[in-house]
C-alpha cells in the first residue's frame, strides 16, 4: 500500500490565534494555565523584533501544529545573521484538539520556515534538540537535513546553512553560578525566565509556589533573561537552581518533586 500523503495549510499568526499560540495549542490543559502569562508578555516584546510564528491546519481547518523562530541573539546561541527555532510543535495528545503527529505536519512547518528564512536573507536556520528518544528530539531535525553544530551535555545545536560564508553557530556556555557564596541561614531558589517557552513558565511558577511555602527559610529570586545582554552575562535562559544546583532546564518537574528537593536542602540549615 502506498504511503498516504497529507497537505496542510500553513498560515501566519493572527490576533485571534495569539491566545492559542501562547498556550502551545493546549487550551484544554489545566497545567498550562499554571504557567502564568510569561509567554504572552514575551510575545508582546518580540512581535516587532523579528519573531515569526506559523500555524498548520488540516483539511478541516483544524490547527494542529506551530513553529516559532526569531533572531538568534534572543536565544542562548552565538549566531549573527541567523534565525533560531525555539520549537516545532505538533499537538499529540488525545485530549483537546487531538493527535496530529506522524502525518507530516511538522515537516510541512519546517519547510515553510526554511523558505521564509531564506526570503528574509538569513545566513542560516538553527534548531535545538536533546539526545533523548523523547521530548524535543535532536534526531528529528537531523532527519530533515539539519547538521550538528555544537553540543553541551544533553543539548544538541543543529543548523542549515543558507550562505556560503555563514559561520557555524555555537551555544553560549554558562558564565557564572547564581550565587557567589551559599548562604548558611536560608535556601536560595534562583529562577531564570524569559517567557519564550511555556515549560519554562511552568517550572518558574511551580518553584515560586514551592519556595513560598517554606516562608523565611527559602528566598526566591527571579533573573529575567529576555535581553540578549543578560543571556550573554549568565549563559543561561530558562532554568531553576536550588542554591547552585540546577534542578531543571527542560521538561517540567512536578510540584511535588520540586517541593521534595527544596525540603531536602532546608533540612541542612542550622537550627
Amino acid at each position: 500500500m502506498p504511503k498516504q500523503t497529507f497537505k496542510y495549510e500553513i498560515c501566519e499568526l493572527s490576533k485571534e490565534t495569539v491566545p492559542l499560540y501562547c498556550v502551545c495549542l493546549e487550551d484544554w490543559s489545566d497545567e498550562m494555565k499554571e504557567a502564568g502569562n510569561h509567554k504572552a508578555l514575551w510575545y508582546e516584546k518580540m512581535k516587532d523584533k523579528g519573531l515569526r510564528v506559523k500555524l498548520a491546519k488540516n483539511n478541516k481547518g483544524e490547527i494542529g501544529g506551530m513553529i516559532q523562530y526569531f533572531p538568534a541573539e534572543y536565544a542562548g546561541v552565538n549566531a549573527p545573521g541567523m534565525l533560531f527555532i525555539q520549537c516545532t510543535w505538533v499537538h499529540g495528545y488525545k485530549k483537546g484538539r487531538g493527535n496530529f503527529q506522524k502525518k507530516g505536519m511538522g515537516t510541512a512547518l519546517i519547510k515553510a520556515a526554511e523558505e521564509d528564512a531564506k526570503s528574509l536573507g538569513a545566513d542560516g536556520l538553527i534548531a535545538w534538540g536533546l539526545a533523548l528518544p523523547f521530548w524535543m528530539k535532536a534526531s528529528w531535525y537531523k532527519k530533515r537535513g539539519f547538521k550538528i553544530a555544537d553540543k553541551q551535555n544533553m543539548m544538541i545545536l543543529l543548523w542549515k546553512q543558507f550562505k556560503e560564508n555563514a559561520q557555524e553557530p555555537k551555544l553560549i556556555r554558562k558564565q557564572k553560578d547564581p550565587l557567589n557564596n551559599i548562604q548558611k541561614d536560608k535556601v536560595i531558589i534562583s529562577a531564570f525566565i524569559n517567557g519564550v517557552c511555556s515549560v519554562g513558565g511552568l517550572n518558574y511558577e511551580k518553584s515560586k509556589k514551592a519556595a513560598l511555602s517554606f516562608k523565611e527559610k527559602v528566598e526566591f529570586r527571579e533573573i529575567n533573561t529576555y535581553e540578549p545582554e543578560v543571556i550573554k552575562e549568565w549563559g543561561i535562559t530558562d532554568a531553576v537552581y536550588i542554591n547552585n544546583n540546577l534542578i531543571t532546564a527542560g521538561p517540567p518537574l512536578s510540584y511535588e518533586k520540586i517541593l521534595k528537593l527544596i525540603k531536602k536542602e532546608v533540612k541542612k540549615l542550622p537550627g
